[in-house]
């Protein structure tokens, strides 16, 4: 899915993969931050425009804050660019903080969003 960013940066592209593992969090998103970094990703300063980001936004029904990470991600219930792939391929899978499917917190985020 194509998206504009609310801050005015460039249209990217948008994606979600759903899997099963047995590495911890923090070894998905090490290996997540590898590829970042073998494709280019470059961090020149926070919320600029990205050249790849790759995130861990939900891993089962944990809850945990570290000093690298934070799942469930804190902002993928207002950002329809997280919901809407996600909803395609794991629309039942469950928010563990809000007890909401993924496909309930996509539909109230675009009730409440503007038209796009």
């Amino acid at each position: 899915m194509l998206f504009r960013s609310p801050d005015a940066q460039p249209r990217f592209l948008n994606a979600a993969a759903v899997g099963d593992t047995d590495a911890s969090a923090e070894d998905v998103l090490a290996v997540l931050m590898a590829i970042e970094r073998e494709r280019g990703r470059t961090r020149s300063f926070q919320n600029a425009a990205r050249t790849l980001d790759l995130d861990v936004i939900l891993y089962g029904e944990r809850v945990m804050t570290t000093p690298v990470l934070t799942v469930p991600h804190p902002r993928f219930r207002d950002r329809l660019f997280v919901l809407e792939p996600l909803a395609e391929i794991a629309a039942d899978l469950v928010d563990p903080v809000t007890g909401s499917t993924v496909e309930a917190l996509r539909r109230a985020l675009r009730a409440s969003s503007p038209a796009r």
